[in-house]
């Protein structure tokens, strides 16, 4: 496949993976996330590569998933996919829950660079990382989506408050729940992530793929990988109560991400959508 919305670079031994979507605030969309998926897999197969940095070009990282641009709504009627029963299920299974898995599991380790938006299905994506470094512009919106590790990343309480609220929250905040690991000025975010990606791959190959193995199944020991299985039962669920839609719609904003999106310009007032 030639990739329109994934850049794939080396520099010595850490490859780059950028999502170039701009236009549509690198909005997730099945060919995108094919497109993530071969160049992360490129990166495994090369041996020469130890650490990957997955980043956004734009303005933002990743404004969650595509929702109903031309493009996608296209693809998705060429891939033939109906829109109820076991095929559906198995193509929103996969571009859902089971790449993510995958690439939370990857071999060798990953790095997030964030700035701008991270919403939902760009959570997503940053948590199945295993490092994420931040610029102060980044903000990050918590949903109950496919890949439900909030949790795990910010703690359960703080998931709940989130959720409930459907607020922002800024790098800072990120890093002080341990979501985030550093933050950067804007200016010098590039430099740092790449400079710690390089310190980082002069561990051997075997170093880094042992510790990153220890620490997922230490996760895995209080239940991590089963909790995504069930909370993307929950989703499931919750799609078929109204409250996700099921396929690209016109309509290409969350009642979440609206509520948010007011609340970060204190218009708090009226009710929320249910």
């Amino acid at each position: 496949m030639s990739a329109e919305n994934v850049r794939y670079e080396v520099t010595g031994r850490v490859a780059i993976v950028t999502l170039d979507r701009p236009r549509y605030r690198n909005a997730q969309s099945f060919q995108l996330l094919d497109e993530l998926d071969e160049a992360l897999d490129r990166a495994q197969a090369d041996h020469d590569v130890r650490v990957v940095v997955v980043r956004g070009e734009g303005e933002h990282f990743s404004a969650g998933h595509d929702l109903g641009t031309p493009e996608q709504v296209a693809d998705y009627k060429q891939r033939g996919i109906p829109p109820v029963g076991i095929e559906e299920y198995e193509a929103f299974r996969k571009y859902n829950l089971d790449l993510t898995l995958k690439w939370r599991n990857l071999p060798k380790p990953t790095v997030a660079m964030v700035h701008g938006y991270c919403i939902y299905g760009g959570w997503m994506i940053a948590a199945a990382m295993d490092v994420i470094f931040a610029s102060p512009d980044a903000k990050f919106l918590a949903g109950q989506v496919e890949y439900f590790s909030i949790p795990f990343d910010i703690g359960f309480r703080k998931a709940k408050e989130l959720l409930f609220e459907s607020r922002f929250i800024d790098a800072e905040e990120a890093r002080a729940l341990g979501f985030v690991n550093r933050v950067y000025p804007a200016d010098q975010l590039e430099t740092e992530t790449l400079a710690w990606a390089a310190r980082a791959a002069e561990s051997g190959y075997g170093t880094l793929r042992m510790a990153k193995l220890a620490v997922n199944k230490m996760q895995d020991q209080v239940g991590f990988s089963s909790a995504m299985e069930a909370a993307f039962a929950d989703f499931l669920v919750l799609a078929r109560m109204g409250g996700h839609p099921p396929k690209p719609r016109k309509q290409r904003r969350l009642g979440g991400v609206d509520l948010a999106l007011r609340g970060a310009r204190g218009e708090r007032s009226g009710d929320a959508p249910e």
